[in-house]
């Protein structure tokens, strides 16, 4: 299999560190252990972060993996992903996983996990964060979460509150009403009663529009007010932020998906549906999986696969980016 194009630096860039706002003076460089202030109370079922936990994140194909590794072996530090996707087993390509160069020189934690045709939320997620983060420390290891789920930073950071159970009946309608009018249609109800959950979820996220409905209709407040940011201090100073020029971030990312398709994506994909229970709607919302199936079935040619996987990988490349910037005090690393 060829080398993913996105996974070392092109030729003439150069990182540097900068912080968000012009004038700003400069924050710790990347590779310098600084000593945070010290921690606040932990928040409800977040994952007790220290000075020994750092993270890289930033936006897809941004080149998050090549640093991590370099850093990790600089800070003797284990690698934990903090990706939604790569979780699954066999779903490689599409997720672009690290390598086994890669894993063998650093250990790499939450690659893996589940099967495709399994669920795996975010609270589980936490449950085996926190299990790493006791078998890190045991052997006096650091600690560098890397990736760009922003449901899976916003948890490391704020913790889960407790939520009402589910309203079976209530999912039940919500889904019959995507089923007719499509996901926009819930989601304009979402921002009637909950506007500034309605702002977080994105118009096509039909799972957790219909999550803040229920919280709204269960306990007849918003979702948004169970999911009030929390500081903390790790995040304050050891928060870093791979960035890009716009266009240069949009060439990396059509590069990334031609080598995908290029590499195998369609067949993995076809391997991954002959496993018992194919591959799960969480899986499928990985950008480039619900495409391949559309070529296994004929809907689509790959050269159309391809265009739509770039736009949707671009769309969420923007999101990512709008979700860091809330951010103020991460330290950017840019080329």
């Amino acid at each position: 299999m060829a080398a993913d194009p996105t996974r070392l630096d092109t030729p003439g860039e150069r990182s540097a560190v900068r912080r968000p706002e012009p004038g700003r003076p400069h924050g710790t460089e990347p590779t310098t252990l600084a000593r945070p202030r010290q921690d606040t109370p932990e928040a409800p079922n977040r994952p007790p972060l220290a000075a020994d936990c750092w993270f890289l994140t930033g936006p897809t194909a941004s080149g998050k993996s090549a640093i991590a590794v370099e850093l990790a072996l600089h800070m003797d530090a284990e690698i934990v992903s903090v990706d939604s996707m790569a979780v699954y087993r066999g779903l490689d390509v599409g997720t672009a996983k690290p390598g086994a160069d890669d894993r063998h020189r650093v250990p790499h934690h939450l690659l893996d996990v589940v099967a495709p045709a399994d669920s795996y939320s975010v609270a589980r997620w936490l449950d085996d964060v926190t299990r790493v983060i006791a078998d890190c420390r045991s052997r006096n290891r650091r600690i560098l979460f890397v990736g760009g789920t922003p449901l899976y930073l916003r948890a490391l950071r704020d913790g889960l509150a407790p939520a009402p159970a589910a309203d079976a009946e209530f999912r039940r309608r919500m889904l019959a009403e995507v089923a007719t009018h499509g996901p926009a249609a819930i989601h304009r109800r979402l921002a009637a009663v909950d506007p500034a959950a309605a702002a977080r979820i994105h118009p096509h996220d039909a799972k957790r529009i219909i999550r803040g409905l229920e919280v709204a209709h269960v306990t007849g407040g918003p979702l948004s007010a169970l999911q009030v940011p929390q500081a903390h201090p790790v995040f304050e100073t050891q928060f870093l932020v791979r960035d890009l020029p716009r266009r240069l971030l949009a060439e990396r990312i059509d590069r990334r998906v031609e080598w995908m398709f290029a590499s195998g994506l369609v067949e993995e994909t076809e391997a991954a549906l002959q496993q018992p229970g194919g591959i799960g709607q969480t899986a499928r919302q990985a950008a480039g999986y619900a495409e391949a199936i559309d070529v296994l079935t004929g809907r689509i040619d790959r050269r159309e696969a391809v265009r739509r996987t770039q736009q949707r990988t671009r769309q969420l490349a923007k999101r990512q980016l709008t979700w860091l910037r809330s951010f103020r005090d991460a330290v950017w690393v840019t080329a």
